[in-house]
C-alpha cells in the first residue's frame, strides 16, 4: 500500500482546526478533524465532546496494528446521560471518501448500514486498506502515539462477534480503559476570550467524572 502522505494533503487548508483532546487512563491523545472531507460528521463528534458525551466512555477494543476503538456513548459510559447527550448521540449519515486508512486516521464504527455510524470511532493502528472508501474518515491523531504503543501493549481477551469495521472478533483490553475527560481547543487562540472558552470546556469535562466519582461513592 501507498504511504499515507498523499491523504494528509487532506488536512492542510488556509485555517487551522481545532485540536480534539482526549485524557484517558493510559495517556493523552490530540486529534485534529478533517471538515473539508466529513463537514457532518465533524460537526457531530464536536457536539458529542462539547456536551462531554465521551467522558467517562472507554476503549472497548485494541486490536494490535489495527484498530482502538471507543465504545459508543449509549452503553459504553459509566455516568448517565442527560436528555441532550442521549438527543445528539443518535446515528449520523455516512461520509466517504479517498483519505486512505492509515495509522492515526480516526475512522467512524457503523454497523452494514452505510447510515448507522453514531459515536463510536476507531484510532487506526496500522494500515488498513480493506477500509478505504467504506467508514466515514474524520480526522487523524496529531499528537500521542505513545498513547497509542501503551494501548497496543495491553493484555487482551478475544471476545464475541461485533459486526463493526468489518471484523467478527474483536480483542478487547482485560483492564477498562476510562476517558477522563475530551475538549476541544483553538490552536490559534490569542485572546483572554478565547482562553476562558477552553478553560470552561476543560473544566465542563472534569465536572462530569467528579461527578461520577461521586454517585458512586455516595449513591
Amino acid at each position: 500500500m501507498r504511504s499515507g502522505a498523499q491523504s494528509l494533503e487532506m488536512w492542510r487548508g488556509k485555517k487551522e482546526p481545532p485540536v480534539l483532546s482526549f485524557r484517558q487512563s493510559m495517556g493523552t491523545l490530540n486529534l485534529v478533524s478533517t471538515q473539508n472531507v466529513a463537514p457532518k460528521t465533524v460537526e457531530h463528534i464536536f457536539k458529542l465532546v462539547r456536551l462531554g458525551c465521551y467522558n467517562t466512555n472507554h476503549f472497548f477494543r485494541v486490536d494490535r496494528g489495527f484498530v482502538a476503538q471507543v465504545a459508543d456513548v449509549v452503553g459504553g459510559r459509566s455516568a448517565p446521560m442527560n436528555a441532550m447527550q442521549k438527543l445528539e448521540a443518535d446515528k449520523t449519515v455516512g461520509e466517504f471518501s479517498d483519505v486512505k486508512h492509515v495509522r492515526g486516521i480516526l475512522s467512524m464504527g457503523r454497523y452494514s448500514d452505510p447510515d448507522s455510524a453514531s459515536s463510536s470511532f476507531s484510532m487506526l493502528l496500522g494500515d488498513a486498506p480493506h477500509l478505504d472508501g467504506q467508514y466515514a474518515i474524520f480526522g487523524k491523531v496529531t499528537k500521542g502515539d505513545e498513547t497509542l504503543r501503551k494501548l497496543e501493549q495491553l493484555p487482551t481477551r478475544k471476545e464475541g462477534i461485533f459486526i463493526m469495521l468489518t471484523s467478527s472478533l474483536f480483542f478487547q483490553p482485560t483492564e477498562r480503559i476510562t476517558i477522563l475527560s475530551s475538549y476541544y481547543y483553538d490552536t490559534k487562540a490569542e485572546t483572554c476570550e478565547d482562553d476562558r472558552l477552553m478553560l470552561e470546556r476543560r473544566l465542563a469535562a472534569s465536572a462530569v467524572e467528579i461527578e461520577r466519582q461521586r454517585m458512586k461513592c455516595f449513591s
